[in-house]
């Protein structure tokens, strides 16, 4: 770009720099597309930078959205290793760690639920191993007694979500294609014939075959800019992290009620017990859900609260300070899939948005299903469940 101006033409824009696009551009890119990737903002700095950077299956029930999140749990070692022998392992690195996770719950009532969504998702493939409150122990040793039922889920996996975007986005410009940060996409055009001509931004049009809404929280109102609206909306959650304390939580550890709160499509504050440590020994301490809009005002209650629930799961976090929150919004749909694929109301206009909390984990699968999509070759998972033109993502934005 010179002088504000786009000199260079690609095949394909992809709007949103965070993993969600990244994913795309880097898997549309693998299969030969020129591609532009473009940002209103910094790469990664929306909602991926406000991530833990979690690769689960344990919170999914069977449907769509696990078989997604299971194609991607394979995909990303996979992805990340072939990365690094193209752009070398460190431009590569993005912390990846199968530690796995352990669903506890510490209350009568909860306990019958854990067992049997574990044994569900034993019929659909996961690897749900049920262990004694004792065994739960030995994987965690300060983790509480009071443990009516726990469940180990060694597929679950934590990468460093910024650190992955940037790989794919490295990948992206090691193929001839272009990431613009400070450029923010303002609609599309289309010729005389009505077919597809261009993204236009703040800084001019883009000549191109086609673009990619992966504008995260921000997808819908895009959409709506591009004539085709879409039901996403923002779901605010926050998260705290405490000073280093090392080898002190080895696995993703959550309470029961964790797959109830993601599943949930109440605006109220929900908070849910999630503990994980970081490579560097700070603990990260979930997580909440809000529908509040674009409010970005830090709640002392929501904080509170994550911490108190925290220190119940790990009495041992009652003597270790917190050194900050921090907190973002994440793309919510109101049927909780993620939606991905062309708009059958706009010829050349793609969506790959509304994976609320999971987009990490649901990011390699999801580029790959959108490179599939666009060459039209048959998918690794079936993407009807999530295609655009669903009365949960068209109809209720309408009414």
């Amino acid at each position: 770009m010179n002088g504000g101006e786009f000199v260079v033409s690609p095949d394909i824009v992809v709007i949103g720099a965070g993993v969600i696009g990244a994913a795309c551009a880097e898997a549309l890119s693998a299969a030969g597309a020129r591609v532009t990737v473009l940002d209103r903002g910094a790469p990664a700095s929306g909602t991926t930078a406000a991530g833990e950077g979690n690769v689960l299956v344990s919170d999914k029930a069977p449907g769509p959205e696990l078989e997604l999140a299971q194609a991607s749990r394979k995909l990303w070692p996979e992805l990340l290793a072939a990365l690094a022998e193209e752009l070398g392992p460190e431009l590569a690195d993005a912390e990846w760690e199968p530690k796995g996770g352990l669903v506890v719950a510490t209350g009568d009532e909860s306990a019958a639920p854990l067992r049997d969504f574990a044994g569900a998702q034993r019929a659909a493939g996961v690897r749900a191993d049920p262990v004694t409150a004792a065994e739960a122990g030995a994987l965690e040793p300060h983790l509480t007694k009071a443990i009516t039922a726990a469940v180990h889920y060694p597929e679950d996996a934590q990468l460093q979500p910024v650190l992955a975007a940037t790989a794919l986005l490295a990948a992206v410009r090691a193929r001839g294609g272009e990431v613009r940060s400070g450029v923010r996409a303002i609609g599309i055009e289309a010729d005389a014939g009505g077919a597809f001509k261009a993204v236009l931004t703040d800084r001019g049009a883009i000549a191109c075959a086609a673009v990619v809404n992966a504008c995260g929280p921000w997808a819908g109102a895009f959409a709506a800019d591009a004539g085709a609206p879409i039901a996403v909306l923002p779901r605010r959650g926050m998260v705290l992290v405490t000073a280093p304390l090392p080898y002190t939580v080895r696995h993703k550890v959550y309470d029961a009620d964790y797959v109830g709160a993601v599943a949930s499509g109440d605006a109220d504050l929900q908070t849910s017990t999630v503990v994980e440590s970081t490579g560097t020994g700070t603990i990260l301490i979930g997580s909440s859900r809000q529908r509040v809009g674009f409010e970005e005002r830090f709640e002392v209650r929501v904080l509170a609260e994550l911490a108190r629930k925290a220190q119940r799961l790990f009495p041992i976090l009652a003597r270790v300070p917190v050194m900050r929150a921090y907190g973002g919004f994440r793309p919510y749909a109101p049927d909780h899939l993620p939606i991905i694929g062309a708009d059958p109301r706009v010829p050349g206009l793609w969506h790959a948005t509304g994976h609320e909390g999971a987009g990490i984990g649901l990011a390699a699968a999801t580029g790959r299903m959108i490179a599939d999509l666009y060459a039209e070759k048959e998918t690794a998972v079936d993407a009807s469940p999530f295609r655009v033109d669903r009365p949960a993502v068209i109809e209720e934005v309408a009414a």
